[in-house]
Parts: structure tokens; sequence; C-alpha cells
């Protein structure tokens, strides 16, 4: 499997939430299914099955983070570079259209409404590598645009 590139933030927040579902989410779906089992004919009973998906759900998320977490490539954020990367801050300008920013992260930390886009994205797969002042072509799936990048942190 690839690595995935997390920001040292993002890295502790998948662990944290690893944490709280091996810990405090686990025992509370346990208790659910154990009060459910108590209540009655199983086969119909709709608090045990939903209990019984919400336990699927917790086992596949924990599942999820730990192989993202054991692949994780932390970014050094620390480190300045004049070139979009992995871990940059960029800030962009399309045509006449204000100014916008962006962290430039991995696919497991991305939220664009939180101006954090993945390296893999149409935008973020095309602003890598490019430097302050450059003119880049973006191909999205709406289309073709242009963006400046304007100065990347």
């Amino acid at each position: 499997m690839p690595p995935s590139f997390l920001t040292r933030s993002g890295f502790e927040k998948l662990q944290e939430e690893l944490v709280y579902l091996r810990t405090i989410k686990r025992q509370e779906v346990a208790q659910r299914l154990h009060e459910a089992m108590e209540g009655g004919e199983l086969i119909e009973d709709a608090e045990y099955e939903a209990a019984k998906n919400e336990q699927a759900f917790v086992e596949g998320r924990i599942q999820e983070l730990e192989i993202l977490l054991a692949n994780a490539r932390v970014i050094d954020e620390t480190e300045k570079v004049d070139f979009v990367q992995v871990g940059a801050t960029v800030v962009i300008q399309e045509g006449d259209n204000p100014e916008e920013v962006y962290s430039i992260v991995g696919p497991a930390e991305a939220n664009p409404r939180n101006g954090l886009i993945s390296n893999e994205s149409p935008l973020g797969r095309a602003l890598m590598d490019h430097h302050a002042g450059d003119t880049v072509r973006v191909d999205a799936p709406g289309g073709t645009f242009t963006v400046r990048v304007i100065k990347v942190e």
C-alpha cells in the first residue's frame, strides 16, 4: 500500500480517533448489544440489528485507521520551500476572482471547505511542483480552468 501523507496534526487527530474507537466507542457498542440481547426476541429486534450494524462500522473504521496510520508519512511542515508540495500552503487566483488559500494535504485529511485539498485531487495534482508566478492548467471533472499561483508557503 502506498504511503498516506499526513500533517502532524492530522496524524495526531487520527490517532486520537483510533484510541477513542478502541476504548470508549467499542465499550458503548458492546453495552448496546448486551442490552439488546437481554431485550428478548433477537430476530425481530431493531435495536439489536442497529447495534450490530454500528459494531460493524466501528470495527471497519478501526481497521481503516490502523492501516492508514501504519502507512502514514508525516509531512515536515516547518521545511520552507518555494514550490507546491504536500504540506505547503498555496495562494491561487482564477481569472479576476478573489484569491483562494489552500493547504496541500494527503487524501485522508482533505476537507476543501476548510481549505485542505488533497494532493490527489485535480487541483492539488495540477499545482504540485509549481512556483509562485506560474500559470497552471487544471483538468477537473467539471471542465478545464486555469489558475495563477500567487504565493507558496
